[in-house]
């Protein structure tokens, strides 16, 4: 008899002190990651109001560097990456020669260590980053540049919510007032070097800390002690995704495949057509970008139930009795008291406001109103 053995799944450096802290644990693209600790509301209403904290170790950091590492992520990528300005960072895609979307990544520039050469971040999902890592080292045939494979490198922390300037700022003397969104320092936090970005998956204004596996259990003890009398609490995947659903922001497998382009995803302002040279899935996309112009496909549209029952992803979306679009991700919004949901409809669905159109959860039409996304956006 032959059998075929389950590979084990990857561990974060912070396993042990999940379950010690009583979490309910969840396979993740590969990885044993924490779900929640409590309960899914509590951790989501924190993050809100106060600050949650995250392990994320399982996402996928690539490091590119060299003489022409610019000039490879503009050809590799869609987005201008040659000039994103020295620690700052940039939302972006890879993407096939068809168009469709490998993975949406974040680009961070590093310190240059060397004149003639750069240094880049590229950090993508964790069921991509072998996808991502892959491509990336076909396309850099050619260039003066390395591509290297840094996901055992980092371990990453987040600290996301309206506390946690003031939580990180006790604990770093790094300058958190001149730090801008989506850019990213190198400092130390409670005696950890790390990269300090102002980045996060939330909604929230937070932070996501770069450090050394070895050093994860220190930070993470740090951060909860000194965010414990603002009210931080551990936080799992599970709120993570009710908070990035209810700020509209995607998430691959769910609104982004490779089967739409980011025309498709009506997010076709990451591809950057007036950068210099050619790059991967150019033709393609110029393709992509006239059709959306002149005949949208469907799109994208967020979805606000009127009574209690919760859609999910791959539920029909509905009108006058016609399949007019699809749930892409759907839960209970604590911050709204509803249930909510992600939907490409037809684009004669779309416009905010527009009634009569139902999903179906297990045959009954449920009424929901198309609202403009994202559901929620933080005062600043």
């Amino acid at each position: 008899m032959s059998s075929t053995a389950t590979p084990e799944k990857r561990r974060t450096a912070l396993d042990a002190l999940h379950r010690s802290l009583g979490a309910t644990m969840t396979d993740f693209a590969g990885w044993d990651m924490p779900l929640r600790y409590g309960s899914e509301r509590d951790e989501h209403l924190a993050v809100r109001t106060k600050a949650g904290l995250f392990d994320l170790s399982h996402m996928g950091e690539i490091t590119v560097t060299g003489p022409q590492a610019a000039q490879l992520l503009n050809y590799a990528l869609v987005g201008n990456i040659a000039s994103v300005g020295l620690g700052r960072a940039r939302y972006t895609m890879i993407c096939r020669a068809d168009g469709g979307i490998l993975d949406d990544l974040i680009v961070y520039r590093l310190a240059d260590h060397e004149a003639a050469s750069s240094a880049y971040m590229v950090v993508a999902n964790a069921s991509n980053a072998q996808v991502v890592l892959d491509a990336l080292v076909e396309r850099a045939a050619g260039f003066d540049a390395v591509v290297r494979d840094d996901r055992d490198a980092y371990a990453l922390l987040a600290v996301q919510g309206p506390e946690s300037p003031g939580i990180l700022k006790s604990l770093t003397d790094a300058d958190l007032d001149g730090l801008k969104y989506y850019a990213g320092l190198p400092g130390t936090v409670a005696g950890v070097p790390a990269l300090i970005a102002r980045t996060g998956y939330t909604g929230e204004d937070g932070f996501e800390l770069f450090v050394s596996p070895a050093c994860a259990e220190q930070l993470w003890l740090a951060l909860t002690e000194a965010g414990a009398q603002v009210g931080l609490i551990p936080c799992g995947l599970s709120c993570r995704d009710t908070l990035r659903l209810e700020a509209g922001m995607p998430l691959y497998g769910h609104e982004l495949s490779t089967s739409l382009t980011p025309f498709d995803a009506g997010l076709g302002r990451v591809v950057k057509f007036e950068k210099d040279g050619d790059f991967v899935g150019r033709t393609a996309l110029e393709a992509a970008a006239e059709r959306a112009a002149s005949q949208p496909p469907r799109v994208l549209v967020g979805l606000v139930a009127e009574g209690r029952r919760v859609p999910r992803a791959g539920y029909p979306v509905v009108a006058a009795g016609q399949v007019i679009g699809e749930v892409t991700s759907g839960a209970p919004s604590p911050t709204l008291g509803r249930p909510i949901a992600m939907a490409y409809v037809d684009a004669a669905h779309s416009a905010p406001g527009t009634t009569g159109v139902g999903v179906d959860i297990r045959g009954s039409h449920e009424p929901y109103e198309v609202v403009a996304l994202p559901f929620y956006k933080r005062e600043k």
